[in-house]
């Protein structure tokens, strides 16, 4: 009888610390959480005002709702997107054109680039959607995350290719037989 009673105290600060802990990292994870959002959501909108010449964009934090006017504290919040381009009005990310919800999402891929870098980023034609004038932003605006990472930018738009570092392609030269091709832009322009 005494053992059990030592085994049940024994569990129950058990389950007290394990609590202990578990809020401790909840507070942890909720403070980190706030903090770089609302590093994200400065630089993006940072970034958007930089691609759309002006406008603004915003992050939402979207709660589940329970179904009883509440919001569940298990649920783990979403992210939203409103963007307002200059000269229209503010909208969700799914009502801009093509183009623009290209240039709100690269926003906010760049935005998190400027808040934690990466040492590598793929981008995988992400310009293939935008028009002439928004291919030329991004193109501009790529240079500057240079220095914090080291960009793969997969495209066949020129325009893009003219802020290389280095290009890389593949050709083919007889049928059934690929060719690798590599050109250092610096080098090139000293011919």
């Amino acid at each position: 009888d005494r053992f059990l009673r030592e085994q049940e105290a024994d569990l129950s600060e058990s389950i007290s610390s394990l609590q202990e802990i578990i809020e401790r990292l909840n507070r942890t994870t909720n403070r980190m959480f706030q903090q770089t959002f609302e590093a994200v959501q400065e630089k993006f909108g940072e970034v958007f005002s930089a691609f759309f010449a002006g406008g603004q964009a915003e992050l939402v934090l979207v709660h589940p709702e329970t179904g009883e006017d509440e919001e569940d504290p298990c649920q783990e919040p979403g992210v939203d997107i409103i963007a307002q381009p200059p000269g229209k009005r503010l909208r969700n990310l799914t009502m801009l054109s093509g183009g623009e919800k290209t240039l709100t999402v690269l926003a906010l891929l760049f935005a998190s680039f400027l808040t934690k870098p990466s040492p590598f980023c793929i981008l995988d034609e992400v310009d293939a959607p935008l028009d002439e004038p928004n291919v030329v932003r991004f193109a501009r605006f790529l240079p500057q995350l240079t220095p914090l990472s080291q960009f793969l930018v997969i495209t066949h738009n020129k325009r893009t290719m003219e802020v290389a570092d280095s290009l890389f392609g593949v050709t083919m030269e007889e049928p059934g037989v690929s060719k690798f091709v590599s050109v250092r832009v610096a080098d090139f322009e000293k011919v």
